[in-house]
């Protein structure tokens, strides 16, 4: 078996590492993805689950947040044979107009400037925003999903629509955050992911 992971915003390949021990019988790699738009690191995940294929036909997809929504992107589904999304953004037109509500910027103003520069340290992007509209997200793969109940990124209302619409099933750990990161957070990370394995 052959695992990749793809790390959220922020995050490393490095993260990886954390995987092996619950995969004991797989290797997994981390992607350093270089980009940044799920035009260009879709092509980065694509490239990095081909390479995993000739090794193996069980190749099996771990992605956090942004990662999980770049790696939707990717047209790799044939190639995965299971996922495990963890805070997944799955809904990335919702997230992009909540920023632009937060940021008071209007789809006219983004339009007319193509880039904006918020105080929260994101940018607004009229291409991305273009893009995330004309290629909605294709994902039928087999796919478990780990949700924060105070996931502030993606609210369970969205997350249960993309379950419904999509072959997922989700986990919600109460007082879960977007990103799990406590020794709480992590302990029931691990022991979803062993559960999901035994299913």
């Amino acid at each position: 078996m052959q695992i990749l992971y793809v790390h959220g915003k922020g995050g490393s390949a490095w993260e990886a590492e954390h995987y092996k021990a619950l995969f004991p019988y797989a290797e997994i790699m981390g992607l350093d993805y270089q980009t940044f738009s799920p035009w260009e690191t879709g092509k980065e995940i694509k490239t990095a689950i081909e390479s995993l294929r000739e090794k193996s036909d069980d190749v099996r997809l771990i992605a956090n947040s942004i990662g999980a929504f770049f790696s939707m992107n990717a047209n790799i589904e044939k190639f995965i044979q299971r996922a495990y999304f963890i805070s997944p953004i799955v809904d990335m037109e919702k997230l992009i107009m909540n920023m632009m509500a937060w940021a008071h910027v209007t789809e006219s103003e983004l339009e007319s400037r193509g880039i904006i520069h918020t105080e929260f340290g994101e940018d607004l992007s009229w291409r991305y925003l273009t893009y995330v509209r004309d290629n909605p997200i294709s994902w039928e793969v087999q796919t478990q999903i780990l949700y924060g109940e105070k996931d502030n990124l993606t609210s369970l209302e969205t997350m249960r629509e993309f379950v419904r619409t999509h072959n997922a099933e989700l986990t919600i750990m109460e007082k879960g955050e977007h990103w799990f990161h406590t020794e709480e957070q992590m302990q029931f990370l691990d022991d979803w992911i062993k559960g999901c394995q035994d299913k």
